[in-house]
């Protein structure tokens, strides 16, 4: 083959692959879902302690400058107001990533370990199965935390409201267990990661693997869990996916879902 014949052939080829790396990389980000759409709440439900499931008490949750805002300018106290934001369609198996920030200072009135602390709360009980007064859906609560400028404060961790979760192979009861997770100090920007198959759940921050465990499940001995237990099954495979308001102000930039095999 002459040189030039070589040249295009190779040009052409390099061409191919360039189309089939473009063409790879717009399917995968196609698969993404954005669950907040960066304009308003749509297809979110809100649900605060005290109060019934739709009423967004002082307009705490909120879209601002296109961010999700917790915020609680119209709060005079905190008053144990506990309130989640829930999108609307229950998963299973998918790539949860958030885009999250803490900013401001804390409401009066909130509790001394939710200094810098919000969730992402998953496999959890739809909010219309809550009661009034109940503060936190049974769910798996992929907790963020932020630092305090000095002592170390990992994020990413996993809180169990209502359930269980198994790690090395044993059953953990324990309410919250720390990741392996850096601390994220000031206000800002952190991406967060979960990849969930049924009960298998992953933890990953900044592209790092932070923390894993198996076989979620709702605990027996928890009175709201166990009304969610049908014909002996406490196994969790899938449910609500929801935000926390827990008294101090935190912005997300992006909340956006992946679905993934079964």
């Amino acid at each position: 083959m002459k040189t030039w014949h070589k040249i295009a052939a190779a040009t052409l080829v390099v061409l191919m692959g360039a189309g089939v790396v473009r063409a790879q990389d717009t399917a995968r980000q196609a698969e993404w879902i954005q669950l907040f759409n960066g304009k308003n709440l749509d297809g979110w439900k809100v649900k605060i302690t005290g109060y019934e499931l739709g009423d967004n008490f002082a307009n705490t949750f909120r879209v601002e400058d296109g961010l999700l805002k917790v915020a609680y300018d119209g709060y005079d106290r905190f008053d144990g107001r506990f309130g989640h934001i829930f999108y609307d369609q229950p998963f299973s198996n998918y790539v949860l990533r958030v885009e999250y920030r803490f900013v401001g200072d804390q409401v009066p009135g909130g509790p001394g370990w939710a200094f810098r602390n919000s969730g992402m709360m998953l496999h959890g009980q739809p909010p219309e199965t809550m009661t009034k007064d109940q503060d936190f859906p049974v769910s798996i609560e992929v907790q963020l935390l932020g630092g305090n400028g000095t002592d170390k404060r990992p994020t990413g961790n996993v809180c169990t409201p209502g359930t269980h979760v198994v790690m090395d192979g044993k059953l953990i009861t324990r309410h919250c267990n720390s990741s392996r997770s850096k601390t994220y100090h000031g206000d800002q920007w952190v991406t967060m990661e979960v990849e969930v198959r049924g009960g298998h759940f992953k933890h990953v921050i900044d592209g790092q693997t932070v923390m894993e465990y198996t076989d979620a499940q709702l605990d027996e001995k928890d009175g709201d869990a166990r009304k969610l237990i049908r014909s002996g099954d406490k196994m969790l495979r899938g449910g609500s996916i929801s935000l926390q308001s827990e008294s101090h102000p935190v912005e997300f930039r992006k909340v956006e879902l992946r679905k993934l095999d079964d």
